[in-house]
Protein backbone atom coordinates (compact mmCIF):
# COMPACT_ATOMS: atom_id res chain seq x y z
CA UNK A 1 0.00 0.00 0.00
CA UNK A 2 0.96 3.62 -0.53
CA UNK A 3 0.40 5.69 2.61
CA UNK A 4 0.76 9.46 3.03
CA UNK A 5 1.25 10.72 6.59
CA UNK A 6 0.02 14.31 7.08
CA UNK A 7 1.38 15.94 10.23
CA UNK A 8 2.62 19.18 11.77
CA UNK A 9 6.03 17.91 12.91
CA UNK A 10 8.44 15.02 12.47
CA UNK A 11 11.86 14.12 13.75
CA UNK A 12 14.58 14.79 12.77
CA UNK A 13 13.34 17.85 10.84
CA UNK A 14 11.54 19.61 13.69
CA UNK A 15 10.27 18.44 17.06
CA UNK A 16 8.02 20.00 19.68
CA UNK A 17 6.54 16.90 21.29
CA UNK A 18 5.90 13.17 21.05
CA UNK A 19 3.96 13.56 17.78
CA UNK A 20 7.27 14.24 16.02
CA UNK A 21 8.75 10.99 17.36
CA UNK A 22 5.82 8.98 16.00
CA UNK A 23 5.93 10.61 12.56
CA UNK A 24 9.70 10.15 12.49
CA UNK A 25 9.62 6.44 13.29
CA UNK A 26 6.32 4.76 12.33
CA UNK A 27 6.73 5.36 8.56
CA UNK A 28 10.16 3.72 8.72
CA UNK A 29 8.67 0.63 10.42
CA UNK A 30 5.89 0.45 7.82
CA UNK A 31 8.40 0.72 4.99
CA UNK A 32 10.24 -2.25 6.49
CA UNK A 33 7.01 -4.28 6.16
CA UNK A 34 6.91 -3.55 2.42
CA UNK A 35 4.76 -0.44 2.10
CA UNK A 36 5.61 2.87 0.43
CA UNK A 37 5.06 5.46 3.15
CA UNK A 38 5.74 9.18 2.77
CA UNK A 39 5.16 12.25 4.93
CA UNK A 40 3.88 15.72 4.13
CA UNK A 41 4.40 18.58 6.59
CA UNK A 42 5.03 22.34 6.54
CA UNK A 43 8.49 23.63 5.69
CA UNK A 44 9.16 25.78 8.73
CA UNK A 45 11.94 28.34 8.68
CA UNK A 46 13.60 26.53 11.60
CA UNK A 47 14.23 23.41 9.49
CA UNK A 48 17.94 23.27 8.63
CA UNK A 49 18.13 23.73 4.85
CA UNK A 50 21.75 22.58 4.80
CA UNK A 51 21.01 19.33 6.58
CA UNK A 52 17.85 18.60 4.58
CA UNK A 53 18.37 19.61 0.92
CA UNK A 54 15.22 19.69 -1.19
CA UNK A 55 14.09 19.26 -4.78
CA UNK A 56 11.09 21.02 -6.29
CA UNK A 57 7.94 18.95 -6.86
CA UNK A 58 5.16 21.53 -7.44
CA UNK A 59 5.59 25.27 -7.88
CA UNK A 60 3.37 28.37 -7.99
CA UNK A 61 0.14 26.93 -6.63
CA UNK A 62 -2.25 29.58 -5.32
CA UNK A 63 -4.44 28.73 -2.32
CA UNK A 64 -7.44 30.83 -1.31
CA UNK A 65 -7.50 31.38 2.46
CA UNK A 66 -9.90 33.79 4.14
CA UNK A 67 -10.32 35.97 1.02
CA UNK A 68 -6.58 36.14 0.40
CA UNK A 69 -4.41 34.26 -2.10
CA UNK A 70 -1.40 32.44 -0.72
CA UNK A 71 1.27 31.14 -3.14
CA UNK A 72 2.66 27.76 -2.10
CA UNK A 73 5.06 25.19 -3.47
CA UNK A 74 6.01 21.64 -2.60
CA UNK A 75 9.56 20.43 -2.01
CA UNK A 76 10.88 16.92 -1.38
CA UNK A 77 13.64 15.71 0.90
CA UNK A 78 14.71 12.20 1.90
CA UNK A 79 15.74 11.29 5.42
CA UNK A 80 18.60 8.97 6.33
CA UNK A 81 15.92 6.43 7.30
CA UNK A 82 14.80 6.29 3.66
CA UNK A 83 11.51 8.08 4.34
CA UNK A 84 10.60 10.67 1.71
CA UNK A 85 9.16 13.88 3.15
CA UNK A 86 7.17 16.46 1.17
CA UNK A 87 7.62 19.96 2.60
CA UNK A 88 4.88 22.49 1.97
CA UNK A 89 6.57 25.85 1.42
CA UNK A 90 4.75 29.13 1.99
CA UNK A 91 5.49 32.49 3.59
CA UNK A 92 3.10 31.56 6.42
CA UNK A 93 5.38 28.72 7.52
CA UNK A 94 8.79 29.60 6.12
CA UNK A 95 8.90 32.96 7.90
CA UNK A 96 7.94 31.36 11.21
CA UNK A 97 10.40 30.43 13.94
CA UNK A 98 7.72 28.43 15.77
CA UNK A 99 5.71 25.33 14.89
CA UNK A 100 2.66 26.37 16.90
CA UNK A 101 1.38 29.59 18.43
CA UNK A 102 0.65 32.77 16.49
CA UNK A 103 -1.97 32.44 13.71
CA UNK A 104 -1.89 28.64 13.99
CA UNK A 105 -5.56 28.24 13.00
CA UNK A 106 -5.03 30.15 9.76
CA UNK A 107 -1.70 28.42 9.06
CA UNK A 108 -3.01 24.89 9.48
CA UNK A 109 -6.17 25.70 7.52
CA UNK A 110 -3.81 26.76 4.72
CA UNK A 111 -1.79 23.57 5.17
CA UNK A 112 -4.89 21.39 4.85
CA UNK A 113 -6.14 23.26 1.78
CA UNK A 114 -2.71 23.00 0.15
CA UNK A 115 -2.56 19.25 0.80
CA UNK A 116 -5.97 18.83 -0.82
CA UNK A 117 -4.92 20.83 -3.89
CA UNK A 118 -1.60 19.03 -4.26
CA UNK A 119 -2.77 15.45 -3.73
CA UNK A 120 -4.11 14.83 -7.25
CA UNK A 121 -1.06 16.54 -8.77
CA UNK A 122 1.51 14.18 -7.23
CA UNK A 123 3.25 11.67 -9.51
CA UNK A 124 3.11 9.26 -6.55
CA UNK A 125 -0.42 8.54 -5.40
CA UNK A 126 -1.40 7.24 -1.94
CA UNK A 127 -4.07 4.66 -1.19
CA UNK A 128 -4.35 5.93 2.38
CA UNK A 129 -4.14 9.50 3.70
CA UNK A 130 -3.20 9.19 7.38
CA UNK A 131 -3.88 12.48 9.22
CA UNK A 132 -2.46 13.22 12.67
CA UNK A 133 -3.97 15.47 15.35
CA UNK A 134 -6.08 18.61 15.02
CA UNK A 135 -3.76 20.41 12.61
CA UNK A 136 -4.80 18.02 9.82
CA UNK A 137 -8.33 17.13 10.97
CA UNK A 138 -10.21 19.04 8.26
CA UNK A 139 -8.68 16.88 5.53
CA UNK A 140 -10.95 13.82 6.09
CA UNK A 141 -13.97 16.16 5.72
CA UNK A 142 -12.64 17.62 2.50
CA UNK A 143 -11.73 14.18 1.13
CA UNK A 144 -15.33 13.03 1.58
CA UNK A 145 -16.66 16.26 0.11
CA UNK A 146 -14.36 16.08 -2.93
CA UNK A 147 -15.16 12.49 -3.82
CA UNK A 148 -11.47 11.60 -4.06
CA UNK A 149 -10.76 7.87 -3.96
CA UNK A 150 -8.29 8.02 -1.04
CA UNK A 151 -9.18 6.24 2.19
CA UNK A 152 -8.55 8.28 5.33
CA UNK A 153 -7.35 7.58 8.85
CA UNK A 154 -7.34 10.18 11.60
CA UNK A 155 -5.13 9.60 14.64
CA UNK A 156 -5.71 11.43 17.92
CA UNK A 157 -2.43 11.86 19.78
CA UNK A 158 -3.85 14.16 22.44
CA UNK A 159 -7.56 14.98 22.58
CA UNK A 160 -6.99 18.02 24.78
CA UNK A 161 -5.69 20.04 21.82
CA UNK A 162 -8.55 20.46 19.34
CA UNK A 163 -7.98 23.61 17.28
CA UNK A 164 -10.87 25.66 18.65
CA UNK A 165 -12.28 28.59 16.66
CA UNK A 166 -15.25 30.95 16.72
CA UNK A 167 -18.15 31.74 14.42
CA UNK A 168 -16.20 34.44 12.61
CA UNK A 169 -13.50 31.94 11.61
CA UNK A 170 -16.22 29.53 10.48
CA UNK A 171 -17.67 32.15 8.13
CA UNK A 172 -14.38 33.70 6.98
CA UNK A 173 -12.90 30.34 5.93
CA UNK A 174 -16.02 29.13 4.16
CA UNK A 175 -16.38 26.23 6.59
CA UNK A 176 -19.95 27.25 7.40
CA UNK A 177 -21.37 25.16 4.55
CA UNK A 178 -19.10 22.22 5.40
CA UNK A 179 -20.44 22.18 8.96
CA UNK A 180 -23.91 21.42 7.56
CA UNK A 181 -22.69 18.32 5.69
CA UNK A 182 -22.76 15.98 8.70
CA UNK A 183 -24.91 12.82 8.55
CA UNK A 184 -28.50 13.34 9.70
CA UNK A 185 -28.06 11.18 12.81
CA UNK A 186 -24.71 12.70 13.84
CA UNK A 187 -24.40 14.94 16.92
CA UNK A 188 -23.68 18.62 16.39
CA UNK A 189 -19.90 19.01 16.17
CA UNK A 190 -18.29 21.79 18.24
CA UNK A 191 -16.35 24.52 16.46
CA UNK A 192 -12.91 22.96 16.26
CA UNK A 193 -10.76 21.13 13.71
CA UNK A 194 -10.62 17.88 15.72
CA UNK A 195 -14.36 17.23 15.52
CA UNK A 196 -14.22 16.89 11.74
CA UNK A 197 -11.46 14.30 11.76
CA UNK A 198 -13.50 12.23 14.19
CA UNK A 199 -16.70 12.66 12.20
CA UNK A 200 -15.43 12.00 8.67
CA UNK A 201 -12.36 9.72 8.70
CA UNK A 202 -12.89 6.14 7.51
CA UNK A 203 -11.03 4.98 10.61
CA UNK A 204 -10.25 6.91 13.80
CA UNK A 205 -7.37 5.77 15.97
CA UNK A 206 -5.68 6.86 19.13
CA UNK A 207 -2.40 5.88 20.67
CA UNK A 208 -3.34 3.20 23.19
CA UNK A 209 -6.21 0.80 23.73
CA UNK A 210 -6.98 2.10 27.22
CA UNK A 211 -7.06 5.73 26.07
CA UNK A 212 -9.45 4.73 23.24
CA UNK A 213 -11.87 3.58 25.94
CA UNK A 214 -11.24 6.48 28.30
CA UNK A 215 -12.06 9.18 25.73
CA UNK A 216 -15.61 7.82 25.39
CA UNK A 217 -16.31 9.17 28.89
CA UNK A 218 -16.96 12.77 30.06
CA UNK A 219 -13.90 12.59 32.34
CA UNK A 220 -11.47 12.11 29.44
CA UNK A 221 -13.51 13.02 26.35
CA UNK A 222 -12.74 16.77 26.50
CA UNK A 223 -16.20 17.60 25.16
CA UNK A 224 -15.89 15.24 22.18
CA UNK A 225 -17.04 12.03 23.90
CA UNK A 226 -20.48 12.12 22.22
CA UNK A 227 -18.90 12.34 18.74
CA UNK A 228 -16.47 9.56 19.64
CA UNK A 229 -19.30 7.34 20.87
CA UNK A 230 -21.12 8.05 17.59
CA UNK A 231 -18.04 6.73 15.69
CA UNK A 232 -17.21 4.05 18.27
CA UNK A 233 -17.40 1.20 15.75
CA UNK A 234 -14.64 2.93 13.74
CA UNK A 235 -12.45 3.84 16.76
CA UNK A 236 -9.34 1.77 17.53
CA UNK A 237 -6.39 2.09 19.90
CA UNK A 238 -2.83 1.15 18.96
CA UNK A 239 -0.04 1.80 21.42
CA UNK A 240 2.92 3.78 20.14
CA UNK A 241 6.23 2.04 19.67
CA UNK A 242 9.78 3.21 20.25
CA UNK A 243 12.55 3.60 17.70
CA UNK A 244 15.08 1.11 19.07
CA UNK A 245 17.79 2.41 16.75
CA UNK A 246 17.40 5.94 18.10
CA UNK A 247 16.98 4.93 21.75
CA UNK A 248 19.67 2.35 22.47
CA UNK A 249 21.90 2.56 25.58
CA UNK A 250 24.50 0.40 23.83
CA UNK A 251 25.10 3.01 21.11
CA UNK A 252 23.76 6.28 22.54
CA UNK A 253 26.38 8.97 21.91
CA UNK A 254 24.78 11.28 24.50
CA UNK A 255 25.66 9.13 27.52
CA UNK A 256 29.18 8.76 28.97
CA UNK A 257 28.92 5.02 29.66
CA UNK A 258 27.21 2.86 27.04
CA UNK A 259 25.83 -0.51 28.13
CA UNK A 260 23.42 -3.35 27.41
CA UNK A 261 21.95 -6.19 29.48
CA UNK A 262 25.29 -7.99 29.53
CA UNK A 263 27.21 -4.91 30.71
CA UNK A 264 24.59 -3.24 32.88
CA UNK A 265 27.07 -2.61 35.70
CA UNK A 266 28.47 0.22 33.55
CA UNK A 267 25.18 2.03 34.11
CA UNK A 268 26.37 3.17 37.54
CA UNK A 269 28.82 5.52 35.83
CA UNK A 270 25.90 7.36 34.24
CA UNK A 271 24.20 7.72 37.60
CA UNK A 272 27.30 9.24 39.13
CA UNK A 273 27.64 11.57 36.12
CA UNK A 274 24.02 12.65 36.52
CA UNK A 275 24.47 13.29 40.24
CA UNK A 276 27.54 15.40 39.48
CA UNK A 277 25.68 17.35 36.79
CA UNK A 278 22.87 18.01 39.28
CA UNK A 279 25.28 19.15 42.00
CA UNK A 280 24.42 16.23 44.28
CA UNK A 281 26.66 14.06 46.39
CA UNK A 282 27.87 11.28 44.10
CA UNK A 283 26.62 8.14 45.84
CA UNK A 284 25.44 5.05 43.97
CA UNK A 285 23.50 3.82 47.03
CA UNK A 286 21.12 6.82 47.12
CA UNK A 287 17.97 6.22 45.02
CA UNK A 288 17.75 8.74 42.18
CA UNK A 289 14.38 9.70 40.66
CA UNK A 290 14.26 11.20 37.15
CA UNK A 291 11.57 13.09 35.29
CA UNK A 292 11.58 14.43 31.71
CA UNK A 293 8.27 16.10 31.04
CA UNK A 294 6.20 19.00 29.91
CA UNK A 295 5.54 20.95 33.10
CA UNK A 296 1.76 21.23 33.35
CA UNK A 297 -1.25 19.62 35.04
CA UNK A 298 -1.63 16.86 32.45
CA UNK A 299 1.76 15.53 33.50
CA UNK A 300 0.93 15.62 37.22
CA UNK A 301 2.82 18.76 38.23
CA UNK A 302 0.08 19.85 40.62
CA UNK A 303 0.28 16.71 42.77
CA UNK A 304 4.06 16.60 42.44
CA UNK A 305 4.71 20.15 43.63
CA UNK A 306 2.37 19.58 46.58
CA UNK A 307 4.44 16.54 47.61
CA UNK A 308 8.02 17.78 47.80
CA UNK A 309 8.25 18.45 51.53
CA UNK A 310 7.02 15.01 52.65
CA UNK A 311 8.98 13.36 49.84
CA UNK A 312 12.32 14.83 50.90
CA UNK A 313 11.57 14.59 54.62
CA UNK A 314 10.45 10.94 54.59
CA UNK A 315 12.81 9.45 51.96
CA UNK A 316 16.47 9.82 51.09
CA UNK A 317 15.72 10.09 47.37
CA UNK A 318 17.33 12.59 45.06
CA UNK A 319 15.34 13.93 42.08
CA UNK A 320 16.28 15.49 38.74
CA UNK A 321 13.57 17.19 36.65
CA UNK A 322 13.99 18.37 33.05
CA UNK A 323 11.33 20.17 31.04
CA UNK A 324 9.44 23.38 30.48
CA UNK A 325 5.82 24.45 30.50
CA UNK A 326 3.75 26.72 32.71
CA UNK A 327 5.60 29.55 34.40
CA UNK A 328 3.95 28.93 37.77
CA UNK A 329 5.53 25.47 37.88
CA UNK A 330 8.89 26.84 36.78
CA UNK A 331 8.79 29.14 39.82
CA UNK A 332 7.61 26.46 42.26
CA UNK A 333 10.28 24.01 41.10
CA UNK A 334 13.07 26.58 41.32
CA UNK A 335 11.97 27.62 44.82
CA UNK A 336 11.89 24.01 46.01
CA UNK A 337 15.29 23.27 44.46
CA UNK A 338 16.76 26.23 46.36
CA UNK A 339 15.39 24.80 49.63
CA UNK A 340 16.66 21.27 48.90
CA UNK A 341 19.85 21.83 46.85
CA UNK A 342 21.21 18.34 47.57
CA UNK A 343 17.91 16.62 46.85
CA UNK A 344 16.26 18.36 43.89
CA UNK A 345 17.80 19.68 40.66
CA UNK A 346 15.58 21.40 38.10
CA UNK A 347 16.47 22.24 34.49
CA UNK A 348 13.85 24.44 32.79
CA UNK A 349 14.71 23.71 29.17
CA UNK A 350 14.62 21.05 26.49
CA UNK A 351 18.00 19.35 26.30
CA UNK A 352 18.11 16.01 24.49
CA UNK A 353 21.58 15.15 25.80
CA UNK A 354 20.53 15.74 29.41
CA UNK A 355 17.31 13.81 28.83
CA UNK A 356 19.32 10.78 27.69
CA UNK A 357 21.59 11.07 30.74
CA UNK A 358 18.51 11.12 32.99
CA UNK A 359 17.10 7.99 31.34
CA UNK A 360 20.47 6.25 31.56
CA UNK A 361 21.35 7.45 35.06
CA UNK A 362 18.22 7.56 37.21
CA UNK A 363 17.04 4.49 39.12
CA UNK A 364 13.33 5.23 38.77
CA UNK A 365 11.48 7.41 36.26
CA UNK A 366 8.38 9.30 37.42
CA UNK A 367 5.23 9.84 35.29
CA UNK A 368 2.35 10.88 37.61
CA UNK A 369 0.06 11.87 34.73
CA UNK A 370 -3.50 13.06 35.15
CA UNK A 371 -4.09 11.52 31.71
CA UNK A 372 -1.66 10.03 29.20
CA UNK A 373 -2.78 9.03 25.68
CA UNK A 374 0.29 6.79 25.30
CA UNK A 375 3.49 8.22 26.72
CA UNK A 376 7.01 7.64 25.47
CA UNK A 377 8.93 8.40 28.65
CA UNK A 378 8.05 5.11 30.28
CA UNK A 379 9.11 3.19 27.15
CA UNK A 380 12.44 5.00 26.94
CA UNK A 381 13.10 4.59 30.66
CA UNK A 382 12.56 0.82 30.52
CA UNK A 383 14.76 0.57 27.45
CA UNK A 384 17.52 2.25 29.52
CA UNK A 385 16.88 0.20 32.69
CA UNK A 386 15.13 2.87 34.77
CA UNK A 387 12.07 1.49 36.56
CA UNK A 388 8.92 3.58 35.87
CA UNK A 389 6.55 4.94 38.51
CA UNK A 390 3.25 5.70 36.73
CA UNK A 391 -0.37 6.47 37.39
CA UNK A 392 -2.93 3.95 36.17
CA UNK A 393 -4.19 5.83 33.10
CA UNK A 394 -4.15 5.67 29.30
CA UNK A 395 -1.13 4.16 27.61
CA UNK A 396 0.65 3.78 30.93
CA UNK A 397 -1.84 0.99 31.72
CA UNK A 398 -1.05 -0.77 28.44
CA UNK A 399 2.74 -0.58 28.76
CA UNK A 400 3.60 -0.86 32.48
CA UNK A 401 2.63 -3.97 34.41
CA UNK A 402 2.39 -3.46 38.17
CA UNK A 403 5.23 -5.05 40.10
CA UNK A 404 4.70 -7.76 42.66
CA UNK A 405 5.99 -7.15 46.18
CA UNK A 406 9.13 -9.23 45.61
CA UNK A 407 9.76 -7.63 42.16
CA UNK A 408 9.72 -11.05 40.49
CA UNK A 409 6.95 -10.05 38.06
CA UNK A 410 5.90 -6.79 36.49
CA UNK A 411 7.73 -3.76 35.13
CA UNK A 412 6.88 -0.70 37.23
CA UNK A 413 5.28 0.86 40.28
CA UNK A 414 1.66 1.84 39.59
CA UNK A 415 -0.68 4.03 41.65
CA UNK A 416 -4.41 4.44 41.01
CA UNK A 417 -5.73 7.68 42.50
CA UNK A 418 -4.68 11.04 41.10
CA UNK A 419 -3.53 12.30 44.49
CA UNK A 420 -0.27 13.30 46.16
CA UNK A 421 -0.69 10.61 48.82
CA UNK A 422 -1.00 7.83 46.24
CA UNK A 423 2.02 9.07 44.30
CA UNK A 424 4.12 9.40 47.47
CA UNK A 425 3.25 5.85 48.50
CA UNK A 426 4.45 4.57 45.11
CA UNK A 427 7.70 6.54 45.36
CA UNK A 428 8.25 5.24 48.90
CA UNK A 429 7.70 1.68 47.68
CA UNK A 430 10.23 2.22 44.89
CA UNK A 431 12.80 3.72 47.26
CA UNK A 432 12.41 0.81 49.67
CA UNK A 433 12.58 -1.75 46.85
CA UNK A 434 15.77 -0.23 45.48
CA UNK A 435 17.65 -1.77 48.41
CA UNK A 436 16.73 -5.39 47.68
CA UNK A 437 18.75 -7.79 45.55
CA UNK A 438 15.89 -8.41 43.07
CA UNK A 439 16.31 -4.87 41.70
CA UNK A 440 19.18 -5.97 39.47
CA UNK A 441 17.07 -8.65 37.78
CA UNK A 442 14.20 -6.17 37.44
CA UNK A 443 16.44 -3.83 35.44
CA UNK A 444 17.49 -6.68 33.17
CA UNK A 445 13.87 -7.74 32.69
CA UNK A 446 12.55 -4.32 31.68
CA UNK A 447 15.47 -3.74 29.32
CA UNK A 448 14.56 -6.98 27.55
CA UNK A 449 10.93 -5.94 26.94
CA UNK A 450 10.06 -5.23 23.31
CA UNK A 451 8.19 -1.99 22.61
CA UNK A 452 9.66 -1.49 19.15
CA UNK A 453 7.43 -0.27 16.31
CA UNK A 454 7.21 -3.61 14.51
CA UNK A 455 4.16 -4.97 16.39
CA UNK A 456 2.31 -1.63 16.20
CA UNK A 457 3.15 -1.29 12.49
CA UNK A 458 1.45 -4.63 11.80
CA UNK A 459 -1.68 -3.38 13.61
CA UNK A 460 -1.69 -0.20 11.52
CA UNK A 461 -1.32 -2.30 8.40
CA UNK A 462 -4.49 -4.22 9.34
CA UNK A 463 -6.36 -0.96 9.99
CA UNK A 464 -5.28 0.42 6.62
CA UNK A 465 -6.98 -2.55 4.99
CA UNK A 466 -10.11 -1.87 7.04
CA UNK A 467 -10.04 1.79 5.99
CA UNK A 468 -9.86 0.79 2.32
CA UNK A 469 -12.93 -1.42 2.83
CA UNK A 470 -14.83 1.26 4.76
CA UNK A 471 -14.04 3.92 2.17
CA UNK A 472 -15.89 1.91 -0.47
CA UNK A 473 -19.01 1.39 1.63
Amino acid sequence: MNVLFVAAEATPLVKVGGLADVIGSLPKALIETGHDVRVIMPRYGIIDAGEFPVSLVIDNLNIEVMKATEPVSLKLTELDSGVKVYLLDSHEFHNSTEVYGKDELRRFFLFGQAVMNMLPELDWQPDIVHCHDWHTALIPLWLKKSGYHYASIFTIHNLAYQGFFDGNFLVDTGLESDWRLRPADAPDPPLNFMSQGILWADVVTTVSETYAGEILTPEYGAGLEYLLRYRQNRLFGIVNGLDYGEFNPATDAFIPNRYDVSTIDKRIGNKLALQKWAGFTEDATVPLVGMVSRLDEQKGLDILTASFDPLFQKTEAQMVILGNGREEYHDLLRQTASRYPQRLAVFIEFDDALARLIYAGCDVFLMPSRFEPCGLGQLISMRYGAVPIVRHTGGLVDTVQELTQDLSEGSGFVFQDYASEAMLAAIQQAVNSYKIKAWHNLMLRIMALDFSWQASARKYEALYRKALEFSKS
